[in-house]
């Protein structure tokens, strides 16, 4: 019993020094930003909106309490036949991730859709050929960032295309590749925390087949599993109703209205299932050891509708904020770290100015926009 009771004990310290140290990599709370729709356009950067930052832009987004920074990239649309990385591209890259280190963010950068060369390929077998693409590229940054801080990490991909445990297998082998790969440059990058995408970045399949069997060994020890949620999609994201369902114009039981449009009020995914989501990877990996990141998560208002009008756009916008803000309150409950998508249109990312306060208080979780009564 005595000898039970002992290696009870070890296995159970070990573990809470797992869980506790696990989460080194990355500020808890943290309070995050995507440079969504800037790096990583397949016509150029900045070709899609959303200018390259300036360090004002960068310095004005930790002034104003965020510490992290994602950076989608596409360094494969940057690459010449070959797959050498076009110079000045990773110069500028180079220098958006000094200037946020440089403002103590901790900055992750990734290959992000870049054309769908990756993420697109479906895994229904491995193939030398896609992963001599994927060591090749990260070969060359991870060369390049070998000696910056480990306040920056690196994420293998975005939203990989699998959604069965056959097809997670076979990503999973790519992971592993670019564990060694990143470990073998040497530097900082034998430490540095890496982020492997789970099965289309989603929740469920995270859950369902993504085993501590199937994840990279790292002699490191320093692998974060991230995913992405926009539940409900109708609300958050859609912009024109389809044939498999509407468009949710009001989220939240306070925000639903009575009077007109009521088919607009979301009949799913909502507060609980939010906390739901979120508790099945605290459950599933973060009470394991397993450090979560939620790369990609928000709630936009819905742009001019022929039903959306007058004080309903209002309740839409004010419906937003509440869910980024209970979003963003969820992540933290479940000692998850996660940063939101933006393009541009919180923090000004070439003069640093405040383009929206109430998105940007929500999306950090410290307020949100009260319903209107009555509608």
């Amino acid at each position: 019993m005595i000898k039970r009771l002992s290696t009870f004990i070890i296995a159970t310290a070990s573990l809470l020094m797992l869980s506790t140290g696990a989460f080194a990599q990355l500020p808890s709370p943290s309070y995050g930003l995507n440079l969504g729709n800037t790096m990583e356009p397949t016509c150029g950067v900045g070709c899609w909106g959303p200018p390259m930052p300036t360090q004002a832009g960068i310095n004005s987004m930790a002034a104003h309490g965020f510490n992290t920074l994602r950076i989608p990239c596409a360094w494969r649309y940057q690459s010449n036949a070959q797959g050498t990385i076009n110079s000045t591209y990773m110069a500028q890259i180079t220098q958006i991730v000094n200037w946020a280190l440089a403002a103590n963010m901790y900055v992750i950068i990734n290959d992000h859709w870049d054309g769908g060369w990756f993420e697109n390929d479906k895994f229904s077998r491995y193939s030398s050929t896609l992963n001599s693409k994927m060591v090749t590229m990260w070969t060359q940054i991870a060369n390049n960032f070998k000696n910056s801080s480990t306040h920056l990490l690196f994420a293998c991909a975005n939203e990989p295309n699998a959604s069965t445990q056959a097809q997670t297998n076979v990503l999973f082998q790519y992971y592993q590749n670019f564990v060694n790969t990143v470990r073998a440059t040497g530097g900082n990058n034998a430490s540095r925390w890496l982020v492997l995408q789970a099965p289309s970045a989603n929740i469920d399949n995270a859950c369902s087949f993504v085993t501590p069997s199937i994840m990279p060994s790292d002699p490191a020890h320093s692998l974060v599993l991230e995913c992405h949620n926009y539940d409900p999609y109708q609300f958050t994201l859609m912009t024109t109703d389809a044939s498999w369902g509407n468009m949710f114009y009001f989220w939240g039981a306070g925000y639903h209205v009575a009077n007109q449009i009521t088919n607009r009020n979301s009949t799913w995914g909502e507060e609980s299932w939010i906390s739901s989501e979120l508790g099945k990877l605290k459950t599933n990996f973060v009470s394991k050891g397993i450090p979560v990141f939620l790369g990609e998560w928000r709630a936009q208002p819905k742009p001019a509708e022929t039903d959306l009008t007058g004080q309903y756009i209002t309740q839409n916008r004010n419906s937003c904020t509440y869910w980024n803000y209970y979003f963003h309150n969820a992540l933290v409950a479940n000692g998850i770290t996660g940063t939101c998508w933006q393009t541009n249109d919180i923090i000004d990312q070439v003069t640093g100015a405040v383009l929206d306060q109430n998105a940007l208080n929500a999306v950090r979780g410290a307020s949100y926009v009260a319903p209107i009564q009555g509608l």
